[in-house]
């Protein structure tokens, strides 16, 4: 069975290393705020060419941290995508506003010329979700948000490293957010989160809100560094373990994009005369290939016949958003989502991660032709 995802390959090839560094860590006495989340942060926020980095516990709490730090409140609207992973919601929820959707393109991102009909009085943010390894279109996205004067907070947690006008997602709004979840571009062997910005101010604030609404970085006041709450806050940390973990990763994350992009060609050389919709890297988009998305109306179908021939693949939000019963009542007004509804019921994805062997790679091209064939499809 060719597994849709594992990290074992990975942790095989680097285990020595990874075990050597925590015990060195562990032997530091210092499990939270230590020298190798500072490292870490340092070093995110150099490659991706932004000033501050906030690491945080989970991308949820990145996206929380960063909603409340821009002032979202109860009674506010944030505009995100209706394609997307539960936790964008969840976030919003959390900071006490309300979600509007957003119907997706045929890229599966939010769709700019639908954006602006959506916005209220009470709009007073807009989630760009990067999905599947590509940006969205941030030129429009960042017209509207300076013609209704809405902040942007981006949803980066499956584009680490994608790039729209050779710059990185996660650098154009007012906060860029990540996750380091096992299945991520760079995951740790836990969970993890990291908050980009160029705001000094933002920093500071969501840098208190991370840890209880406690400061620590300004002398000038005299709770300074004490257990004391300047403002509510939270508490959302990344543990030494999992940032030693994580620098010793963040190493080879550009190199096993490249590995990424390149068994994604190979899919789409070979598959480009189906009928299947393949992803598509678009002009001024840098693509990293978090998930290799296809649609086809049949998508289930061909899932199952894939498995039998010993073939994981996975669904990708089977179950649109609104039609959830835990958000019925936020979107009963939610019109226009039929791209999402239509998408949702075909989209399927093949495996795709560094430690793909050829010969694996050949076997699920293979056993997707073959279920092509079986449904009279090809």
């Amino acid at each position: 069975m060719i597994k849709f995802w594992s990290y074992t390959r990975e942790y095989k090839k680097n285990n020595s290393k990874i075990l050597s560094a925590i015990n060195k860590t562990l032997k530091k006495g210092n499990l939270f705020f230590g020298d190798q989340q500072i490292k870490f942060e340092n070093n995110f926020s150099k490659k991706y060419k932004s000033k501050f980095a906030i690491s945080c516990g989970s991308g949820t709490d990145a996206l929380l941290i960063s909603l409340l730090s821009i002032g979202i409140k109860k009674g506010d609207e944030v505009i995100t995508a209706a394609n997307t992973a539960i936790p964008t919601i969840s976030a919003i929820k959390s900071a006490g506003a309300k979600p509007k959707l957003v119907d997706i393109g045929e890229d599966y991102l939010i769709n700019k010329d639908m954006i602006e009909s959506a916005i209220t009085k009470k709009t007073k943010a807009i989630i760009p979700v990067h999905l599947y390894g590509q940006t969205c279109d941030m030129s429009e996205i960042i017209k509207i948000s300076n013609r209704y004067k809405i902040k942007i907070v981006e949803d980066c947690a499956q584009a680490q490293g994608a790039k729209y006008k050779n710059k990185f997602a996660g650098t154009f709004g007012s906060f860029g957010c990540f996750s380091f979840y096992p299945t991520k571009i760079l995951g740790t062997y836990g969970d993890g989160g990291m908050i980009l910005t160029n705001d000094k101010k933002l920093y500071l604030k969501a840098k208190r809100i991370r840890f209880y609404g406690i400061e620590t970085n300004n002398k000038k006041n005299k709770f300074n560094n004490k257990y004391y709450a300047n403002e509510p806050g939270i508490n959302s940390r990344l543990d030494e373990i999992q940032s030693t973990i994580l620098n010793i990763k963040l190493k080879s994350v550009d190199k096993n994009i490249k590995k990424r992009r390149l068994i994604a060609k190979k899919y789409i050389k070979s598959l480009s005369n189906s009928t299947l919709l393949l992803p598509n890297e678009r002009n001024n988009k840098t693509h990293v290939y978090h998930l290799f998305t296809i649609y086809h109306p049949k998508g289930k179908k061909i899932m199952k016949y894939m498995l039998n021939k010993g073939v994981q693949t996975r669904s990708i939000y089977p179950y649109p958003i609104n039609k959830m019963k835990a958000y019925f009542k936020d979107f009963k007004k939610n019109k226009n989502l039929n791209n999402s509804y239509k998408k949702s019921k075909g989209i399927f994805c093949l495996p795709l991660y560094p430690e793909l062997k050829n010969s694996e790679i050949n076997l699920i091209l293979n056993a997707l032709k073959f279920s092509l064939k079986k449904l009279q499809i090809w």
